[in-house]
Order: structure tokens, then C-alpha cells, then sequence
């Protein structure tokens, strides 16, 4: 089992002797990186093309798209402290969501490839997403802001417990 960060969330309930880890405090400077490169160039344009209406009418679409992203960055802040995932004996357990609390328990037996990816933000950063391929088609286990160095052991640690399960089936 994997050590809990001081802060996590309260388990849900039946999974008390369940020990979450948390992704890294990086992934949120990750998250509003993505946020300005998004933002920035939209609230430009937004302004520019109300411009051409009148410049009181840019100003304000300006404003308003960065109120927008502004109100988007607090919504990231919860988003990202809702990630969560636990290892287990027979299957790994990942939560996340802010409105609608969403959790995954995948068995190691059913996992069929491990991917580690990372986009050019999170690269810049060292970090990683590990993301779990099972049979199921609607199966969407990812955790990001993991360590690069921390996601490449989990992604072997899985690969090795689902050989493992694997086998007896």
C-alpha cells in the first residue's frame, strides 16, 4: 500500500482502511499554464474582433473572457486536489471528479497495457499521466501529475501485478 498525503479528501465510506495518493502539487501549476495558453490568446481575440465593433465593446469581451479564466482556474484548484488513486491487493482504485465524484476499481488480472504519456506542458515540468487499458471500452483510468520517474515504476509495478493475476485466468 501506498502512504497518504496530510490534506487528502475523507474516504469514501467502506473504504477506511483504503491509503489514497495524491498527484503531484505540479499538476495544478500544469493545469494554469494550459489555462493562460488558452485564455490569453482567446480574450486577444475576443477583444480585437469587439474592436471592430466598438472599443468599449473589445474592452469588455477582453474582461470578460479573462473573468472567465479566472473562474475557470478556481474550478482547476478543486479539480485537480480531487485526483486520487490506491493500490490494493487484487486492483487499483482511481477517483476524481468536483461535481459528479467518479471511481474506477480496475483488477491487475484485466489490465491489458499501461501507457505513460506527456504533453509538451507536462514534460517541461517532469511530469507524466499513466493511463490503464482494459477489455472495456468505456474504461478511462488515468492518473496524471505523476513524477516522470514515479509514473515509469508504476507502470511497471501494474504490468507485473497484471501478468501476475493474469496468469490464472
Amino acid at each position: 500500500m501506498s502512504i497518504a498525503e496530510p490534506g487528502s479528501p475523507p474516504a469514501e465510506p467502506g473504504d477506511a482502511d483504503v491509503v489514497w495518493q495524491r498527484p503531484s502539487p505540479l499538476l495544478l501549476r500544469a493545469r494554469r499554464i494550459q489555462t493562460v495558453l488558452v485564455t490569453v490568446p482567446v480574450a486577444l481575440a475576443g477583444g480585437l474582433a469587439g474592436m471592430a465593433g466598438s472599443a468599449p465593446l473589445g474592452i469588455g469581451l477582453g474582461f470578460g473572457l479573462v473573468l472567465v479564466g479566472l473562474v475557470w482556474e478556481r474550478f482547476l484548484a478543486r479539480r485537480v486536489a480531487a485526483w486520487g488513486y490506491a493500490e490494493r491487493n487484487q486492483d487499483l482504485m482511481v477517483r476524481r471528479g468536483v461535481l459528479i465524484r467518479r471511481q474506477s476499481v480496475i483488477p491487475y488480472g484485466r489490465m491489458q497495457f499501461i501507457d505513460v504519456t506527456a504533453g509538451p506542458v507536462e514534460r517541461s515540468l517532469g511530469l507524466a499521466t499513466v493511463r490503464m487499458h482494459t477489455a472495456a471500452a468505456a474504461s478511462d483510468a488515468r492518473i496524471p501529475g505523476l513524477d516522470r520517474a514515479e509514473a515509469a515504476k508504476l507502470r511497471d509495478q501494474l504490468a507485473s501485478l497484471g501478468e501476475a493475476q493474469a496468469a490464472g485466468l
